[in-house]
C-alpha cells in the first residue's frame, strides 16, 4: 500500500444482535493489527455493543457517528452508525424477529453506503436465517441479500482459510436442485469469478481445482449419468482457452487434501456441503466467507450466531479479525 494512501473504510454490520456478533466485533475493532489495516465503522446498535463490552470486561469508548467519514480510527475507540433498532433488554441467545429485522436493516444500509462510495468494503457479523424470515425478509442469507441490494443477478460464495479456499457453483438449495441447476455456463462463470478474486488477492496465476459432482468424479461413467462430461468439462475447456489454469473434474474426496498441501490455490465445489464440510474441518476457527461478483468487497466470519454461547463472553474473535484483514486487503487492491 502507498504510504500516502488512506486506509480503506470498512463497514462492519453487527448481524443478529441476539447472537455473538457484538461479542466478536468489540475485540476485533480494538485489535491493533486491524487498526493498522483499515478504518472500521460498525453499522449496528451502540447500546448492544456497550453491553457486549461490559460482558467481555473490555474498557473502550463506543462513539456514535453520523457517517463513515466522521469515524476517528484511534486505539480504544469503536465508531458506530447507530440504527437503534434493538429493544432494551433483548435476551441473548433467543430467536427474535426484532433482531432479524435489525440485521436486515444493517446490511441494507451497508450496501447503500458501499454503492455510494462512502465505504470501501463490507465485513459482516453472522445473522440468523430463521430470525430474518420471522421478520418477513425471506432471503437465504447475506449473500443473496447483498446481491438483491446491489442489483446483481449472480454471485458466488467463497470460503477462505489458511489451508484452503473454495468457491461454490451452487449454495443454499437442495442437492437434487443443485445438480439440476449446474450447467456449463454457471460453472464457467464461477471459475472466472474465482480466478478474478484470487488475482485480486495477490495470486498472479492461480491453480484452480474443479470438483466433480459424482463419487470419484464419475469414474469415467461408472457413477452417475455423465454429469461431469455434460456440465463441467465444456466449461473447463472454455476457461483454459483464456489462459485460466483450471484442472478437473477432480474427485472431491481428495481435492481438498491436495489443496491443503498446496497443490491448488482454489477449489471449485459444485454444491454447499461439498465445499463447506472440508473447509470447516480444515479451519473454521479463522475461516472467512467472501461474496464474489458484487460491485463491492464483502467478507464475513465463517461461523453462525452461536446462540448457545451468546452473552457469555466465550466467543472467539479470530474469524472476525481475519475477515476484516481480507476486506481491507481486497478493498485496497480494488
Amino acid at each position: 500500500m502507498n504510504a500516502q494512501q488512506p486506509l480503506p473504510l470498512i463497514g462492519v454490520t453487527m448481524g443478529d444482535g441476539a447472537g455473538i456478533g457484538p461479542e466478536v466485533i468489540v475485540p476485533a475493532m480494538l485489535d491493533a493489527a486491524t487498526l493498522g489495516r483499515c478504518r472500521p465503522v460498525v453499522i449496528g446498535d451502540a447500546a448492544r455493543l456497550r453491553e457486549a463490552a461490559r460482558i467481555l470486561g473490555t474498557d473502550c469508548e463506543i462513539v456514535t457517528v453520523p457517517t463513515p467519514a466522521a469515524a476517528e480510527s484511534v486505539p480504544g475507540r469503536i465508531n458506530v452508525i447507530d440504527l437503534g433498532l434493538l429493544p432494551d433488554g433483548l435476551p441473548w441467545g433467543v430467536l427474535s424477529a426484532e433482531a432479524g429485522n435489525a440485521a436486515y436493516e444493517y446490511i441494507k444500509l451497508a450496501a447503500r453506503l458501499a454503492l455510494a462510495g462512502e465505504i470501501d468494503g463490507i465485513c459482516t457479523a453472522p445473522l440468523n436465517k430463521e430470525a430474518l424470515h420471522a421478520a418477513g425478509h425471506v432471503f437465504p442469507g447475506h449473500t443473496e441479500l447483498l446481491a438483491h441490494f446491489t442489483g446483481v443477478e449472480e454471485v458466488s460464495m467463497m470460503l477462505s482459510t489458511e489451508k484452503v479456499k473454495v468457491i461454490h457453483v451452487t449454495t443454499h438449495i437442495g442437492l437434487i436442485d443443485a445438480v439440476n441447476r449446474i450447467e456449463p455456463g454457471l460453472v464457467e462463470r464461477t471459475v472466472r469469478r474465482g480466478h478474478e478474486a484470487m488475482v485480486r488477492a495477490g495470486v498472479a496465476e492461480p491453480v484452480i481445482g474443479v470438483c466433480g459432482i459424482n463419487p470419484h468424479a464419475g469414474e469415467n461413467g461408472l457413477f452417475g449419468y455423465g454429469e461431469e462430461e455434460e456440465k463441467i468439462v465444456p466449461a473447463l475447456e472454455r476457461v483454459r482457452r483464456d489462459g485460466i489454469d483450471a484442472r478437473g473434474p477432480l474427485p472431491a474426496d481428495t481435492a481438498f487434501f491436495l489443496a491443503s498441501r498446496g497443490d491448488y490455490d482454489l477449489i471449485v465445489a459444485m454444491y454447499h456441503d461439498q465445499g463447506h464440510g472440508p473447509v470447516k474441518v480444515l479451519g473454521i476457527e479463522a475461516g472467512v466467507n467472501l461474496t464474489v461478483g458484487l460491485p463491492v468487497i464483502r467478507t464475513s466470519v465463517d461461523h453462525g450466531t452461536a446462540f448457545d454461547i451468546a452473552g457469555t463472553g466465550k466467543a472467539e474473535a479470530g474469524s472476525m479479525i481475519e475477515a476484516l484483514r481480507q476486506a481491507a486487503e481486497m478493498s485496497t487492491a480494488r
